[in-house]
């Protein structure tokens, strides 16, 4: 299923591929980073220039994040939800994507025990009784009919994006959402078909994928978002093969060694046209996707009452900084590309010519790029044109606590100083 290219086995990341049904015009996708634009959980003019500009940019697809199946499954109450009062909105969106050129992608996903079920207003699930932090209380453990519920509920979801002219659906098995929260053996205590064995933990993602294939067939592209490492314990990459030949570490949660069998799970089923990996929980480690700078007193601020006070307290224990380095999660990510053979989309410092080729060389057949392209939309534009050009990001992580708010690069708009205009020799980039 590695066939992707459409020009020659060695074209470069600007080359048209295929992803699934679809013909991409280059290798580059927008990843799902939450917007922070949809007030009233419906699409907003905002939100369709954000996409617009973004599109307009040079990638060659926009992934549209989050698209909550259901209510209790949003982060918070002002999240999209995919329901038909909302397919208006999404299909303007779709519109405004596809006229620059550019393909859409939709993350379909139920947030577990990451949602606020304050302001939700509603209970936030999770494969047990675990904590909820946003709400500050603890979830409802799904029963096994709520699965088979949950399973409808992503059927829907994919039927609405499609029929909204979405082009790819990207299903979020990461961060400790609901269904990462699921393959993770430190959260999942479950003694029944979907607890217990890898198998088991595993069993709800395979379930889901196949709802939504079976749902859209080949009128769209579907992959997952899949995590190699919760950020809890040791990384397997850095155990010896003797302690990885025993089997899981005892202090460790969900990591590559299980993310690889699940890949070649998810492969066997036949469902799924690539696999997105990525790491870290939102839950219990939420910096180790970003690397670079820990904004603790940035993310204190976008708080109110006990959350503020909680971060202000425990923001060095619970938001920990990890050197940012371009392609930082490679290492994982080459696990599952060993793994299995389908194609596969390389997130984390991809940022440069540089990074994308060697992307390519290791075997990923497309990158994703985040916060690189909210500090500069049309930075692929211009890499496409000068190979040499950098990033202006300067992997701050600033952005990450805008999301309540309005997702920015705040040195973009000028609500912080450009450390690069004050000082040339500062350089980096970040996704």
């Amino acid at each position: 299923m590695r066939g992707t290219d459409v020009d020659s086995p060695d074209a470069g990341p600007f080359s048209p591929a295929k992803l699934g049904p679809l013909t991409l015009r280059n290798r580059l996708i927008k990843c799902a980073t939450f917007e922070g634009m949809t007030p009233d959980a419906l699409v907003t003019d905002e939100l369709v220039e954000f996409h617009r500009e973004v599109a307009a940019g040079g990638v060659a697809m926009s992934t549209v994040a989050y698209c909550a199946v259901s209510p209790e499954g949003r982060t918070d109450r002002h999240q999209i939800w995919m329901r038909p009062e909302a397919m208006p909105g999404l299909r303007k969106l779709t519109d405004a994507i596809h006229s620059e050129g550019a393909l859409a992608a939709a993350q379909l996903g139920h947030a577990g025990a990451v949602a606020n079920s304050v302001s939700n207003r509603a209970k936030a699930w999770g494969p047990g009784r675990i904590p909820a932090p946003m709400g500050m209380s603890l979830t409802h453990k799904a029963s096994v009919s709520d699965i088979a519920e949950l399973r409808v509920k992503f059927r829907q979801a994919a039927r609405i994006a499609v029929d909204s002219g979405f082009d790819g659906l990207e299903i979020h098995c990461g961060h400790n959402y609901l269904i990462s929260s699921f393959l993770s053996p430190l959260l999942n205590h479950r003694r029944d078909a979907y607890g217990g064995s890898l198998v088991n933990r595993a069993r709800m993602a395979r379930e889901v994928v196949e709802s939504v294939r079976e749902e859209v067939g080949d009128e769209a592209a579907i992959w997952v978002k899949l995590n190699t490492y919760d950020g809890v314990g040791k990384p397997d990459i850095e155990r010896s093969p003797e302690a990885r030949a025993k089997g899981r570490a005892k202090l460790s949660s969900f990591n590559v060694d299980e993310a690889c069998q699940v890949a070649q799970l998810l492969e066997s089923d036949g469902h799924l046209d690539a696999i997105e990996p990525t790491a870290g929980s939102s839950l219990l480690n939420p910096m180790y996707l970003f690397h670079g700078e820990a904004p603790r007193k940035e993310f204190a601020a976008a708080f109110s009452g006990p959350m503020k006070y909680g971060l202000k307290a425990f923001a060095p224990i619970f938001l920990k900084r990890y050197q940012y380095h371009d392609g930082y999660l490679l290492p994982l990510a080459r696990e599952l590309r060993k793994a299995v053979d389908l194609p596969m989309i390389l997130l984390g410092g991809v940022t440069d010519r540089a990074s994308m080729d060697t992307a390519m060389a290791e075997g990923f057949e497309f990158m994703a790029m985040g916060r690189a392209i909210l500090r500069e939309p049309d930075l692929p534009l211009r890499i496409a044109a000068d190979p040499t050009t950098t990033s202006k990001c300067v992997h701050c992580n600033l952005c990450m606590p805008t999301i309540y708010s309005h997702t920015r690069c705040p040195i973009r708009t000028g609500e912080v100083p450009d450390p690069l205009a004050i000082s040339p020799t500062v350089s980096g980039s970040a996704s």
